[in-house]
């Protein structure tokens, strides 16, 4: 049976090496019930426990009557330790990361046993179900479907709903085969019955070059800071060479549904897009808690490519997060940075990796990064600079797609404009953005550096 990689590719990638230092022993765990011995899934838990106050961000907030044992499962633990991820300015933990998964499921997705149907879905409005992006080596891609068609039904249910979102999943991500009826942007309407298969990504979904007036403009879809790191540096020589020769003078980068990857890849992006005034100039801080300072770096532009911009233009969204957030807050202090959207960035400023204990791996979380600035913390998302809708009846590269037409206009006019109306009644406004939050739950998220776990 194959896997979604919506549900666990972001947990396989996160596991590239297990954490080997420090190793703890069942045997040092405490007990929670000194008058019994303990089982060995208490042994596991206590162990999970001495990690933790070990490795995890927030430590010291941890109070020493944690009872892991009262949780049902590793996985439990540390969703149970997120409490304490008390931070300054914040009411409430920040901390919604932390996790744990049984081995034996990682090592599914691993070796190989994985794969959907290469399609992701939003809500445009309510009962209008879009497709937001299509990965092209995917069966979706293979049939041809594109970003704007419309879900008219799923398996013959027209129960197309915000209300209906976690039966979606289930039919869109991990259902091995799915019976879609789409309508088309000329208005006709087409069956295709998909079947989940094993794909490789492409995070470079387009590259395109505009002009606006007198103006050159650079455009990229980037949808993921994961894959094939050598392919992805190849894909970002050629795009950049194209951007210089075309006489390229602003550059936007669409990471609307980009939820981040490696910071390697991050750092490789990030020295593109600096200008050449960046280069030797500190590019960001990683930092661990106290008993492991020693680990901590720093990192620091340079300079790749002919491209020297003065600014750049992001286009995210709620999905927008970790290695996506990275790179824009690192490049806020080097470049005039402007921000465009339907909403503010995720809120990620966080890492982790994973670590063993006995066939689960854990994950908590492990480390912040700031910018030359020392700014950092952004656990509410990156604020916009402007508002836009995120246009889901749009295909890639439509100059009338909401969120790139604004920028456009900008470049051409010095002014975003108005909002383009979403068309959505007030009412239903909060239905379509818990709805759109239900369906982005099992996108990946997440920062990885590999580096760390060569370090610790």
């Amino acid at each position: 049976m194959l896997v979604s990689k919506h549900r666990w590719l972001w947990i396989a990638l996160l596991g590239i090496t297990s954490f080997a230092a420090c190793k703890k022993n069942n045997d040092d765990a405490p007990a929670n019930d000194p008058t019994s011995n303990p089982s060995e899934a208490d042994k596991l838990k206590d162990t999970a426990l001495l990690y933790s106050k070990d490795l995890y961000l927030w430590y010291k907030q941890i109070p020493s009557t944690f009872n892991a044992r009262s949780y049902s499962d590793l996985n439990k633990e540390m969703e149970g330790i997120r409490q304490y991820s008390i931070e300054p300015g914040y009411a409430s933990a920040v901390d919604r990361w932390s996790f744990a998964i049984d081995q034996s499921q990682w090592n599914n997705v691993s070796s190989g046993v994985g794969g959907d149907f290469g399609i992701n879905v939003f809500f445009k409005q309510e009962g209008d179900l879009r497709v937001s992006y299509v990965e092209e080596k995917s069966p979706a891609g293979k049939a041809g479907i594109r970003r704007g068609w419309r879900i008219l039904k799923l398996n013959g249910s027209d129960n197309i709903t915000t209300g209906n979102a976690n039966a979606i999943i289930s039919a869109v991500y991990n259902s091995a085969a799915t019976t879609f009826t789409f309508q088309k942007p000329d208005n006709s309407t087409v069956d295709l019955t998909l079947n989940a298969g094993t794909y490789l990504e492409n995070p470079v979904q387009l590259d395109s070059v505009y002009t606006t007036g007198s103006s050159k403009v650079g455009y990229m879809v980037f949808n993921s800071f994961l894959g094939d790191t050598t392919a992805v540096y190849n894909k970002f020589s050629q795009v950049f060479s194209r951007f210089v020769n075309a006489g390229v003078q602003d550059v936007v980068i669409d990471l609307r549904y980009n939820g981040g990857g490696y910071v390697s890849v991050q750092q490789k992006l990030a020295n593109y897009l600096a200008p050449s005034s960046a280069n030797g100039n500190l590019m960001m801080k990683q930092e661990f808690n106290d008993k492991y300072t020693k680990y901590n770096s720093t990192d620091y532009f340079k300079k790749l490519g002919n491209l020297n911009l003065s600014r750049i233009f992001f286009i995210v969204s709620k999905s927008t997060a970790s290695a996506s957030e990275l790179l824009i807050n690192n490049l806020k202090p080097v470049l005039d940075v402007k921000i465009v959207g339907p909403s503010a960035t995720y809120g990620k400023p966080v890492g982790y990796f994973p670590v063993a204990v006995g066939s689960w791996y854990i994950f908590p979380v492990s480390f912040k990064s700031t910018n030359k600035a020392g700014e950092g913390n952004y656990y509410n998302g990156l604020p916009l600079t402007n508002k836009s809708a995120d246009g889901l009846d749009k295909d890639w590269g439509d100059v009338n797609e909401s969120s790139l037409a604004s920028v456009l206009q900008y470049i051409s006019t010095g002014s975003f404009g108005k909002v383009v109306p979403s068309n959505i009644d007030d009412s239903k406004r909060a239905n379509v953005n818990e709805g759109n939050s239900v369906l982005d739950r099992p996108s990946f998220k997440g920062m990885i550096d590999a580096r760390s776990l060569q370090k610790l």
